[in-house]
């Protein structure tokens, strides 16, 4: 019963994950090309004057990728990092839904640990390892992307602010999550709540 209680759970998840996935990236394509095509046109620098410190590591005047003429400072470079880019960050995306559902199906089956279902452990362990491998790759794609050709500052408060605030959040809570698994169970089961919160509202706020 437990079995198929927790393949209709997968399964529904699934679902739900490629429905709002498809639709989500669909329109986040379209206003990502049109922004970036944008960027394209103007005229500005090649590169702009805030950039990720990461960003700045490889892509930045003196980064590693300029300083080894893997990726030249170039007009026509640049345009192709910029679709890079595009492709990175809808990638960047669709991993998120695919780890937030993931960390769905986390807490059922931490809850069932919980319950003292412990046969549910090796599967608990084995998806844990797996929604942190699609977490940290995402976040990979996001930090190490190629800047965009404008990154101006915004004064007040806006979406990608709180988006990139809750970032801070869920990346310690991950971190946490992950040291405490075998330490100690209240902090890891608070840990993983926390991670899990900041990165729903993290998704959330980034569309509205």
């Amino acid at each position: 019963m437990l079995n198929l209680r927790w393949y209709f759970v997968a399964s529904l998840t699934g679902v739900m994950t490629f429905t709002c996935a498809s639709t989500v990236l669909a329109q986040d394509a379209a206003s990502l090309f049109a922004s970036l095509q944008e960027e394209e046109t103007a005229e500005t620098p090649l590169l702009p004057e805030r950039m990720l410190f990461t960003q700045r590591l490889l892509w930045g005047k003196k980064g590693l990728f300029r300083a080894t003429n893997i990726a030249p400072l170039t007009k026509a470079q640049r345009e192709k990092e910029l679709r890079l880019r595009r492709k990175l960050l809808i990638t960047h995306q669709a991993i998120g839904y695919l780890t937030l559902a993931g960390m769905v199906a986390q807490g059922i089956l931490g809850g069932q640990l919980y319950n003292r279902k412990y046969e549910l452990y090796e599967t608990h362990k084995t998806l844990g390892n797996i929604v942190t491998a699609t977490y940290f790759t995402g976040a990979g794609l996001s930090l190490f992307s190629p800047p965009p050709l404008v990154n101006k500052k915004i004064k007040g408060w806006s979406s990608s602010k709180a988006h990139k605030a809750l970032a801070t959040v869920h990346l310690s809570a991950m971190i946490a999550t992950n040291l405490l698994a075998e330490e100690d169970r209240k902090f890891h089961r608070a840990a993983a709540y926390t991670a899990f919160g900041s990165f729903a509202l993290a998704v959330v706020v980034f569309k509205f």
